[in-house]
């Protein structure tokens, strides 16, 4: 069995700052997982691809432990949890604007073939101030947007050119 990569060990300075915040230890585990997520940035993961990547790694974590550790993760804002289209719950790291109040919102892509997810480069100006219409129009129902995610789904390039939709 291949020891435990020691390129677990870097954890930027934004996810420390959220993790001491939120009373969290930088584990073991902790940045074992956080090295999965540094390692394919804005990629979507399942837990189980979490759980095959960290045995890849040489490490053997608890499943309910890592369904946790995911869960405590994303309450403080390090990874953004998302159910994908066939409502298999999805993590992604979170940039450090996360948490700010001016954050930007990244739309994602899920290819419905292969399973990828991706997030996309920050919403453009025409779609910032659709989204910030509805919500005033919300607003003035009384209603109070918490959180935005925006998802486009369809077939990947990988996927199209491998034969048709």
């Amino acid at each position: 069995m291949p020891r435990p990569s020691a390129e677990t060990d870097a954890v930027p300075e934004h996810v420390q700052a959220r993790l001491e915040a939120a009373g969290l230890r930088r584990t073991l585990a902790t940045r074992a997982v956080l090295g999965v997520f540094l390692a394919r940035p804005g990629q979507g993961l399942t837990h189980a691809q979490v759980l095959q990547a960290l045995h890849q790694r040489g490490h053997e974590p608890n499943r309910v432990t890592l369904y946790r550790l995911l869960d405590r993760l994303a309450a403080c804002q390090v990874l953004a949890r998302h159910s994908d289209d066939r409502r298999t719950w999805r993590f992604t790291l979170q940039g450090a604007e996360a948490g700010a109040r001016a954050a930007p919102l990244l739309p994602r892509f899920e290819c419905r073939r292969c399973g990828q997810d991706r997030a996309l480069g920050a919403l453009p100006a025409a779609g910032r101030g659709w989204l910030r219409e509805l919500q005033r129009g919300l607003a003035q129902q009384g209603d109070s947007v918490e959180r935005v995610e925006l998802a486009l789904r369809g077939v990947c390039a990988p996927c199209s050119a491998g034969g048709g939709a």
